[in-house]
């Protein structure tokens, strides 16, 4: 608990800085990171090899060491997000396409948030540029400190609800039917095969979940793409996607390869950013060996 204290200390210390200087700060905790965090560089290089075999090795590595300053930046400027003054954040933010879909339509609605390093600034973007409560699935942190710096640093702009992903998904749907809550759901991570089926992503099969299809189906939702990348000299660009046309259907297999394509296009218009270091193949078909 000291050390989740003392980083959550040296985080509101450095979010006064510059966002110039933190965004060079954070490329140096991401260097760092590369030489001494071995197990994730190894996922992110095989990762990588998996999803663009186009790339030599020499590039592999030229990637995955600039994805990890990338995921430097992302941990430093949570500082940022959760001390920061509303208004120098809004300042920082740049807004791109229709931010207010939710707002004029009556139906739930759903983002459809795929994990960059953004993701964060996607959440509170949502909160500050549209009047539409939302909520969320929440991965409970091991440790208490760190754990309640999360949640408050997530919902300290008063427009969010977090569900627990140890829940059922009963009070989320009751929150969304009853309260008119927007959905951020973010739909590419590998939670076993619970739920999901084996999805090809870049071509590669992958424990998808089919929930997002099922849920905005069963609840007529709207449903509306959001991506976030971060600005190389500090700051951040949220872009607000047309809503998904003819999504969702009643074949929710077709449906989540249709997400999973869209997905891919966004890793391939900003490859750095995406989240490499998750094993996103960890669950494999029955038989199959591991990837990693």
């Amino acid at each position: 608990m000291i050390g989740a204290r003392l980083a959550l200390a040296l985080l509101r210390l450095l979010h006064v800085f510059p966002v110039r200087l933190q965004a060079a700060l954070g490329r140096g905790i991401g260097a760092l990171l590369y030489l001494l965090a071995a197990e994730r560089r190894r996922i992110a290089t095989r990762n990588i090899e998996l999803c663009l075999p186009e790339l030599d090795a020499a590039a592999r590595r030229r990637l995955v060491r600039e994805h990890f300053g990338w995921l430097g930046r992302s941990i430093l400027e949570r500082g940022l997000l959760w001390y920061a003054p509303r208004e120098r954040i809004v300042s920082l933010i740049e807004v791109d396409g229709d931010v207010h879909l939710a707002e004029r339509t009556k139906a739930p609605v759903m983002w459809l948030v795929p994990h960059f390093m953004g993701l964060e600034v996607a959440a509170a973007a949502v909160q500050l540029f549209q009047t539409r409560r939302g909520a969320t699935i929440y991965q409970a942190q091991s440790n208490p400190v760190f754990d309640a710096a999360v949640r408050a640093g997530r919902q300290r702009f008063g427009g969010s609800e977090l569900f627990t992903r140890q829940d059922s998904a009963k009070p989320l749907i009751r929150a969304i039917r009853q309260q008119g809550l927007g959905f951020f759901n973010l739909p590419d991570m590998d939670f076993g095969i619970k739920d999901a089926a084996f999805v090809p992503f870049f071509g590669v099969p992958a424990a998808t979940l089919l929930a997002p299809s099922r849920m905005a189906r069963m609840l007529g939702m709207v449903v509306q793409p959001v991506v976030a990348e971060m600005l190389p000299h500090g700051g951040w660009r949220v872009r607000f996607l047309p809503q998904m046309q003819g999504w969702p259907t009643d074949d929710a297999l077709a449906d989540t390869l249709r997400m999973n394509q869209w997905i891919e296009a966004e890793v391939r218009r900003n490859p750095a950013q995406y989240l490499w270091v998750h094993k996103r193949f960890k669950t494999r078909p029955p038989g199959e060996p591991s990837l990693y």
